[in-house]
């Protein structure tokens, strides 16, 4: 049978400017529960936020950002963070899709980068570095709207500023972009610096911000440089690309500031202590694991590159149902046979992976060999049983959080197993992206800062 004439027995997915019912039902019940909260602000407000919302949400805010810092998450408002993630994966997947944003290797990465400087942040939350008029726009889950609204913001303007020239790869058209750009950029840099580092440069007197003076003069020549790297990208995804890492070398100069002339601390919880090999474990192991899964998949990558098709994306007029039904119809298909060694090297599945393991090996290290606590309820109840089979084995080591490392060793595994083998339609790639995006927040980011913590000792 020809793949024509597979096409023809079957109906054609839905078009992607259209919603399905279950997008549909969720854009209803986003306006309905937006409408019926921010009624009862302001019909019952002392029901709605002062004995509801406020002890949930925000008081944990406010506790975490205080001096006595890292309060724990509780099984309310944990529930609450993910079921709302959950909604926003779906609810953006479909506005997403239907305003044609870009999901390709360029997106993702742009993405990760956006996750890495979440964590850069909130380090510097940890180590007392912002100003107290600023702490609750580092707290998770603040932080994460904080971002979101810089990077719709960067992204928009970007896009407004450079789309007439996506697609021109001449040097006039490239150059003409790069300069829209990076006189942007320049200005949001130094705009994120001016409300978000100068403030706290009043709350630290004493301290010579030399270093990262520098670091700001260096972030600046990384702005430019990823506008170079990113030269034949969409105007979008290479203004979001060139201000996360920019805004990302900023962050690290502030942790190297520290390192240097540390700042006074409110909490005295700074050990004082600058610690480098716990890197090589959280972030070294990871990335050998992930440079393996390159190699294994790059050459089905390019091959199905050049076939003009999308790792584990079924081609534009071809539904799940039909690809399932006459899956021998499709066996010599370059999606079928290219696309589960082609995602191992694909960003998406790499950052997934990364992150998950960062992460778990990161939680073991600080918990079991520095003393540090776990903030999430499920985490913790996994740590505490690892530190019931420790005590039943006669093990003096640890609280048990290397059963933790274990659990999200399986579960990546698992993941990426489901993953490879998992095929999705076209109007179904921004879901798939968002799956992941969510994925790297809860893995990543918590990794990142684990490991950022352990090395400043705060």
């Amino acid at each position: 049978m020809s793949e024509n004439d597979a096409v023809a027995q079957f109906s054609p997915p839905l078009p992607s400017n259209e919603y399905s019912p279950v997008e549909k039902i969720v854009i209803w019940t986003a306006i309905g529960l937006s409408i019926a909260v921010l009624s009862g602000l302001v019909l019952a407000f002392d029901t709605v936020w002062t004995d509801t919302l406020k002890p949930i949400i925000w008081d944990p805010v406010v506790e975490d950002a205080g001096v006595a810092g890292d309060a724990g998450y509780t099984p309310q408002n944990t529930t609450i963070y993910t079921l709302s993630m959950l909604g926003c994966v779906v609810l953006f997947q479909a506005l997403f899709r239907k305003w044609n944003l870009p999901t390709d290797e360029k997106m993702t990465l742009a993405l990760i980068a956006w996750v890495c400087l979440a964590p850069v942040l909130r380090v510097l939350e940890d180590a007392d570095f912002f100003a107290s008029t600023h702490d609750v726009l580092f707290i998770s889950p603040i932080i994460h709207l904080h971002l979101a609204a810089w990077l719709i913001a960067v992204a928009f303007i970007s896009h407004r500023l450079g789309r007439r020239f996506d697609g021109q790869h001449n040097d006039r058209a490239q150059e003409a972009q790069a300069t829209l750009l990076g006189g942007f950029l320049f200005t949001a840099l130094m705009l994120h610096w001016y409300w978000l580092y100068v403030p706290a440069h009043q709350s630290h007197p004493d301290v010579d911000f030399t270093v990262a003076t520098a670091g700001l003069c260096v972030a600046i020549v990384t702005l430019w440089m990823t506008l170079v790297w990113t030269r034949t990208w969409p105007a979008i995804t290479r203004g979001m690309m060139a201000f996360a890492t920019s805004a990302v070398v900023l962050g690290v100069a502030y942790w190297v500031q520290f390192m240097a002339t540390p700042w006074a601390q409110e909490s005295g919880k700074a050990s004082g202590e600058i610690t480098f090999w716990p890197v090589w474990i959280v972030l070294g192991l990871p990335a050998l694991v992930c440079v393996a899964l390159y190699r294994a998949g790059k050459e089905d990558a390019m091959q199905l590159s050049l076939t003009g098709h999308t790792a584990g994306v079924l081609p534009a007029d071809v539904g799940i149902k039909q690809w399932e039904e006459e899956s021998e119809a499709w066996a010599e298909h370059p999606v079928e046979f290219l696309s589960n060694k082609a995602l191992l090297a694909h960003p998406m599945v790499l950052g997934m992976v990364f992150g998950q393991l960062c992460d778990g090996f990161a939680t073991m290290v600080g918990i079991d060999m520095f003393g540090y606590g776990e903030k999430h309820p499920v985490s913790d109840a996994v740590i505490q049983f690892g530190g019931t089979i420790n005590d039943s084995v006669g093990l003096d080591w640890g609280e048990g959080a290397w059963l933790f490392a274990l659990v999200k060793t399986l579960l990546i595994g698992l993941i990426v197993w489901l993953f490879v083998q998992m095929r999705v339609e076209k109007r179904q790639e921004h879901f798939r992206l968002l799956i992941v995006l969510a994925v790297l927040i809860v893995g990543l980011a918590p990794g990142l800062r684990d490991i950022g913590r352990l090395m400043l000792g705060v």
